[in-house]
């Protein structure tokens, strides 16, 4: 079976996204499957990888965006898609790529959309009092266009589930276990950072509005002002990023800015060094990061209004502003046996179980024998 997937903002420093995207793909081709990704570049290009045959169709680079890009040419991508004699279709995007929807199911393909965010918590955030009615709107539409909807968490699929789409497959995201791991730990790379005898925090995630990095910033003061000797790591880059460091230099908080992490070695090794990973984005549908933390043994606060709770389960803390985030990072802290607890929880999660839910929510297989109905 060809499964072709489309997906926008991807580039070499997107994180979560392209970590699934690549994960997904792989699993797909292991089962027996052919797996075609699609997505835009500054060129046209073709790289074959374990993940399938990966595709790049020029696309503008969106402003202000960090280098994030964009599908736009619609005749392009559907002869793309045409000459790939697609057997089904997964689309990774919420609203400029609706539309392949609507052309695969005048070819015949029967096709997935993936929601990876949330459009009704971004509208909330961003769109002012009509939010909810706009997001509701644009769902609907999503839901007739598409075969099947994936949401990977409860959360994720209830702004579906509320407009009365009842065919919502629940399917979680997956971590690997080998890569992060606890055993990845290292006492040179805390010294680096940390004086003997201080907490170490991780922030790992893009430092855009609708993240809250700046939570972050405001847990670490929060512990600090009672009395706990903390320093804040941060992993990733964004737009946030001149505001963030201003502030901290401001308030004369110890943080670390690294920027975005290019070997994933690096990242695990940093997520197992820490003591506390901070999650503050309150519109994660998933929250792929906050994963990996706690297959490397860190346990995990996070936002309380996304869905990072259900992730977590008992590994972890929820909070809502920037007192209450230091109060759980304090509560992790002291938590007798925290490392282990995180890791058992990260065992729940293996890319495997994530192929087999995604491969079934399109009528596939792991024999990659399904034909095309």
């Amino acid at each position: 079976m060809r499964i072709v997937r489309l997906a926008n903002f991807v580039t070499a420093s997107s994180g979560g996204l392209r970590t699934a995207l690549r994960e997904l793909g792989a699993g797909y081709e292991r089962a027996g499957n052919e797996a075609v990704l699609i997505h835009p570049g500054e060129r046209y290009t073709e790289t074959r990888e374990e993940q399938g045959l990966v595709i790049t169709l020029p696309g503008p680079e969106v402003p202000r965006m960090g280098g994030y890009r964009m599908l736009l040419d619609r005749r392009r991508v559907a002869d793309t898609v045409r000459g790939l004699r697609p057997d089904r279709l997964e689309v990774s995007d919420r609203t400029s790529l609706r539309w392949v929807g609507r052309w695969a199911r005048r070819h015949g393909v029967p096709s997935t959309m993936v929601s990876h965010e949330s459009l009704d918590g971004l509208l909330r955030l961003f769109g002012g009092s009509n939010a909810r009615w706009v997001a509701d709107r644009l769902n609907a539409r999503s839901a007739a266009d598409f075969d099947r909807i994936v949401a990977t968490t409860g959360w994720a699929a209830a702004e579906f589930e509320r407009i009365g789409v009842r065919d919502v497959a629940r399917v979680p995201l997956g971590v690997d276990l080998e890569l992060f791991s606890p055993e990845r730990r290292d006492p040179r790379l805390r010294h680096r950072w940390a004086a003997p005898g201080d907490a170490l925090l991780v922030h790992c995630g893009r430092l855009s509005p609708e993240k809250r990095p700046s939570l972050s910033l405001d847990a670490l003061a929060a512990l600090r002002s009672h009395g706990v000797p903390a320093v804040l790591v941060v992993a990733g880059g964004g737009p946030l990023r001149p505001t963030l460091q201003a502030e901290a230099a401001e308030r004369r908080l110890p943080v670390r800015f690294l920027g975005h992490l290019r070997g994933r070695a690096e990242l695990a090794t940093l997520l197992a060094s820490a003591d506390v990973a901070l999650a503050p984005g309150p519109v994660e549908t998933f929250g792929l990061a906050a994963l990996e933390a706690l297959a490397a043994g860190t346990p995990v606060v996070a936002n309380a209004a996304g869905a990072l709770p259900e992730v977590l389960g008992g590994a972890g803390l929820s909070a809502l502003d920037g007192p209450s985030f230091g109060l759980a990072a304090r509560i992790l802290l002291e938590r007798p046996g925290r490392r282990a607890v995180a890791r058992a929880r990260a065992r729940q999660f293996p890319w495997s179980a994530s192929v087999d839910g995604f491969l079934a929510a399109m009528g596939a297989d792991r024999a990659g024998a399904s034909p095309r109905t």
